[in-house]
């Protein structure tokens, strides 16, 4: 084993206290333990398990490593902590790089941990576990919130990138089998840093179009490092509060992602998300081929009973001499099934036709117009009420400017404004009207236009 010297500056060791002798105080001794240690280990990796765990307000995080014979601590500092992809817990093995301090106020070293990562599996793998179990704890992927897709889409919103095969694939797929379909494409950013915060912003931006039907999340295939921006809590309770269906086609059909989880459909591929869509469509016009097909077998059985029995009625001898109307009838009713299946056939093409048109008007349709000529409409209805409240509202104005005029010359205040007065008793309750209603000494209160007057009655005069 190598001994390493370490130099302590031209003052050297500690010396007892003499003639020409320097010591040095426990804070200078500290300061220079921590810069040899800081220089010495200033990026390590350390591997131990987790143990008394601290979540300080602050936001540092306080534990120590420890293994079979010896203990460290450690403190993830809060810059630090925001950028761990896992939580950690007391008993977790972890591979901590960062530099040793010390901290002066106990004179311990410890660990300054600028990254963290869970032994056994990886900070992303960590990450996407816990997440996980948070929101199935919430109950976001239970079955039972789940929307079913709309029976005949007619307009859906995309997230993805405008630049990759995903949304070329699903464009493709869409105009092969629904080609009257529209489409709104949200360009976001998929992969590296804020492509969660544009996906998610993407997802809300579409929930507020009106009209929309079905959302579609969609990239293709990576590692979990480049899907990792679904798995993000920021998309996941977009795709939640998203209100209308959602498909997270994300990656190949052996991913899995956190949008998977919380979205109402996944999708293996992308593709396979456009094939979604419109499988609703080719349902319908399976079922109408399906029953078209009933309906003709169901004829096809119907007449060949009639055959049947017509061929029986023929063979029976009591009917020998009606064998010839019989096959008359046989002829005819070959005749008419003839007829009856070109009838039939060309009421299936009109009926066909008919749907097809009816298809195009259902098309044409969009709602959107009519919302915007009532909105219209109640504009006009709205200015012609505030026209109508307006006027309404100067009329009775003009009647309370006229009632005022009239209340103003009948108040009494208007005609002290001519010079008189009225005069109370001292006690203010009764209006004097008379000389002989008060005596030499009584106490009177005088009301003019603007104040009053108190006053005593010195002499009174009776009217002659």
């Amino acid at each position: 084993m190598q001994q390493k010297d370490f130099d302590f500056g031209e003052a050297g060791p500690a010396q007892p206290k003499g003639p020409g002798r320097r010591s040095l105080s426990v804070s200078e001794l500290t300061d220079r333990i921590g810069g040899v240690l800081g220089t010495e280990f200033f990026d390590v990796w350390v591997e131990g398990e987790v143990s008394n765990l601290k979540l300080a307000d602050s936001g540092h995080i306080y534990f120590s490593l420890k293994d079979e014979r010896a203990q460290i601590r450690a403190v993830v500092w809060r810059t630090a902590a925001r950028l761990l992809r896992f939580k950690p817990k007391d008993g977790l093995r972890v591979l901590a790089r960062g530099g040793v301090t010390v901290y002066p106020p106990r004179g311990e070293y410890q660990l300054s941990v600028e990254a963290l990562e869970p032994l056994g599996k990886g900070s992303l793998q960590q990450a996407f576990e816990e997440l996980k179990e948070k929101l199935q704890k919430e109950g976001l992927f239970a079955a039972a919130r789940k929307r079913p897709l709309p029976m005949l889409p007619r307009r859906i919103g995309i997230v993805t990138s405008p630049t990759g095969a995903v949304l070329r694939d699903i464009l493709r797929v869409l105009r092969r089998r629904y080609r009257n379909l529209d489409v709104l494409v949200c360009p976001a950013r998929v992969q590296g840093d804020g492509s969660a915060w544009d996906v998610a912003q993407g997802v809300r931006a579409l929930g507020r179009v009106p009209g929309l039907d079905v959302v579609i999340v969609a990239r293709g295939g990576g590692s979990l490092e480049d899907l990792q921006a679904f798995n993000d809590e920021t998309v996941a309770r977009a795709l939640v509060a998203c209100p209308v269906p959602t498909i997270s086609a994300v990656g190949h059909e052996t991913d899995f992602t956190i949008a998977d989880f919380v979205a109402d459909l996944r999708a293996p591929t992308p593709s396979a998300a456009a094939e979604m869509v419109v499988k609703a469509k080719e349902e319908l016009s399976a079922r109408l081929v399906h029953f078209d097909g009933r309906r003709e077998a169901a004829l096809h059985l119907r007449f060949t009973r009639i055959r049947s029995r017509l061929a029986a009625l023929a063979a029976h001898r009591v009917f020998e001499a009606e064998r010839g109307r019989i096959r008359t009838a046989a002829q005819r009713t070959d005749e008419l099934v003839r007829r009856a299946r070109i009838g039939l056939g060309r009421r299936r093409e009109r009926a066909r036709e008919h749907l097809r048109r009816l298809d195009d008007r259902v098309a044409a349709f969009r709602l959107d117009r009519q919302l915007a000529e009532r909105r219209e409409r109640l504009l006009r209805h709205r200015e012609r009420l505030a026209a109508a409240s307006r006027r309404a509202l100067d009329a009775r104005r003009g009647l309370l400017a006229r009632a005022a005029a009239q209340l103003g010359t009948l108040s009494p205040l208007a005609v002290l404004s001519r010079g008189y007065a009225v005069v109370f008793d001292a006690t203010e309750t009764r209006v004097v009207r008379r000389a002989a209603e008060v005596g030499a000494g009584d106490a009177l209160k005088i009301r003019l236009q603007e104040g009053a007057l108190r006053a005593t009655v010195t002499e009174t005069e009776t009217a002659r």
